[in-house]
């Protein structure tokens, strides 16, 4: 006979819900690009507050006429970029081929905190250079700067980020450029850009079913306990399913919301900071980035930010903005 088989159907949404490796994402995919340019950034949650603006966007009832729209205020320090990392595409998929660091890099204190760097090598960008038909990405080894910010720590975040752009020599000039030199955030982005945000989100702790994922808590006459599974689950199979709501960890996890609109990008905190500081922040001391709405996480969070891998109809939105509220909130 025949066996029945199939791929499953529907989304697995959230699934599955454990906790993340790290207090920081990593981003898997990234959007391709006809230009030569960085495609992400990172910075600290500061807080929330609201500003009041000029609704521009189309179709929306209020066109036209001053709104107030919650922001949230990214901590965005220059990243600095310690080294360069190339793939090769393999059977196996992405493979590293080789790497660049910088020659300063061994001389960094805060960054034996976290990594232990290579070393500088002539020899390996002869190499990347001869064997640019084998490169498929092409991707920076960036570093945070976090005494800058006002999250009060020496130790920093070190991630990749990717290089857009087809024609991969001009890509790897543009990059090895890079080495040693700081990046910011508005060598990166425009105001009005819509971008997505990916972040580990609030940790929770072992919540219950009723929290964890909303099942009708059970009637008084219901045997021994409320709030919890009336059933497990049919008879057969004879096992207990993986869909059924349990308790477990709730939180912590990392999430990506799509094509949030940058409001603002600015170069001095001092603008947008309260007199006592954001509540369980500080002070924002340099750049800083006015994210439209919210984001995931806790303040002091940080939050990666992408090129908008789907983004919508107009890519760019800029608008003016006629208050900003220094209430932290």
């Amino acid at each position: 006979m025949v066996k029945h088989s199939k791929p499953r159907a529907g989304s697995l949404a959230f699934w599955p819900r454990v906790r993340a490796k790290r207090i920081y994402p990593r981003i898997r995919t990234w959007p391709s690009t006809e230009k030569v340019k960085i495609l992400g950034f990172a910075g600290y949650k500061a807080g929330m507050a609201h500003v009041t603006l000029i609704d521009n966007r189309k179709n929306s009832p209020t066109k036209g006429e001053e709104i107030s729209v919650p922001i949230t205020v990214i901590d965005c320090p220059p990243l600095r970029v310690i080294g360069v990392r190339v793939y090769e595409e393999t059977p196996d998929g992405l493979k590293v081929f080789n790497e660049l660091w910088d020659p300063k890099v061994s001389e960094d204190k805060d960054l034996k905190r976290k990594i232990i760097t290579g070393k500088y090598d002539e020899n390996k960008a002869k190499l990347i250079e001869e064997n640019l038909e084998k490169v498929k990405k092409i991707r920076l080894i960036v570093r945070t700067q976090p005494r800058t910010s006002g999250i009060r720590k020496k130790t920093p975040e070190v991630f990749e980020i990717e290089i857009g752009g087809k024609d991969k020599k001009e890509a790897w000039e543009f990059s090895k450029n890079l080495v040693g030199k700081e990046v910011r955030v508005k060598d990166v982005f425009k105001e009005g850009e819509f971008v997505d945000v990916i972040a580990v989100t609030k940790g929770k702790g072992t919540q219950g079913p009723v929290k964890r994922f909303g099942i009708k808590i059970q009637p008084r006459k219901a045997a021994g306990k409320r709030r919890h599974l009336g059933t497990l689950g049919s008879e057969t199979p004879r096992r207990v399913l993986w869909t059924v709501p349990m308790a477990g960890q709730m939180g912590f996890q990392t999430r990506t919301e799509y094509n949030k609109r940058i409001l603002k990008i600015g170069e001095d905190g001092k603008e947008i900071t309260p007199k006592s500081g954001f509540t369980n922040y500080g002070i924002v001391k340099g750049d800083y980035v006015l994210i439209e709405g919210s984001v995931p996480g806790p303040k002091k969070r940080m939050i990666r930010l992408r090129s908008a891998i789907r983004p919508p109809e107009v890519s760019l939105l800029p608008t003016e903005i006629k208050s900003f509220s220094m209430k932290s909130e």
